[in-house]
């Protein structure tokens, strides 16, 4: 089963090389293909993701010509993925893509479309040493309550950059959200077709703002309004 890997990058000099070779090392165990997205990277990245492709270690790499947000680069990503299920990687190194092949062997197990990676799954959400902010961890944790309401689901982060989907799927949903907001949109449009998202425990290691997290309090508000939204639109 071919497993495809979207890495949507914006100015991760300093890590980019180290994801990709980091998911590369998982082609021992799981039949894979990289597809990289540069969303006019300002620093050194496209260099970077220039030279590894010419060295074969990435099977797709677009680069944009203007800085539209992560969820455009998914968007653009998705149009090259052939494997039969997708995941999402970021390009820096919160997320460990280890947990690859424990993820696509529940999916194959349990027969599902939809399988989440929790950073909170088995633990004390509160205690862990691995999130930065106790602000992310209570914003995502009400975040996650609120979109189990609306949309009916039991998920316990509901906001993890590891969403492992069928391609099919997740092609058809018709994304639009250009930035963060990608990360709710597709647990709502999901949800609008009946899936149940199941979740497995994933590592976890969080960065803070001066190690380059980009995501905001602003963002968190936007991805209250897209829950909302999609709740009521398409």
């Amino acid at each position: 089963m071919l497993l495809s890997v979207i890495i949507p990058n914006y100015n991760e000099e300093r890590t980019i090389e180290i994801i990709v070779e980091k998911v590369i090392v998982q082609k021992k165990n799981i039949e894979l293909e990289i597809i990289v997205v540069d969303d006019f990277s300002s620093d050194k990245s496209k260099e970077i993701l220039n030279k590894l492709k010419s060295k074969g270690k990435i099977d797709h790499l677009i680069l944009h010509e203007k800085n539209y947000g992560k969820g455009y680069a998914i968007q653009t990503g998705l149009k090259m993925c052939s494997g039969e299920i997708t995941v999402i990687q970021d390009a820096d190194l919160e997320y460990d893509p280890v947990d690859f092949q424990r993820m696509l062997y529940i999916m194959k197990q349990k027969k599902l479309s939809c399988l989440y990676g929790s950073r909170v799954l088995g633990k004390n959400r509160y205690n862990q040493k691995n999130f930065t902010s106790f602000f992310r961890i209570f914003a995502n944790h009400i975040l996650t309550i609120f979109t189990n309401i609306i949309y009916g689901q039991k998920l316990t982060d509901a906001h993890t950059c590891y969403k492992m989907v069928e391609t099919n799927l997740i092609k058809s949903l018709n994304l639009k959200e250009k930035k963060f907001a990608f990360c709710p949109e597709l647990t709502a449009k999901v949800s609008k077709r009946g899936v149940t998202i199941e979740e497995c425990a994933i590592s976890y290691k969080g960065r803070t703002y001066k190690e380059g997290k980009k995501i905001n309090f602003f963002d968190g508000l936007e991805a209250i309004w897209v829950l909302i939204k999609y709740r009521f639109y398409d």
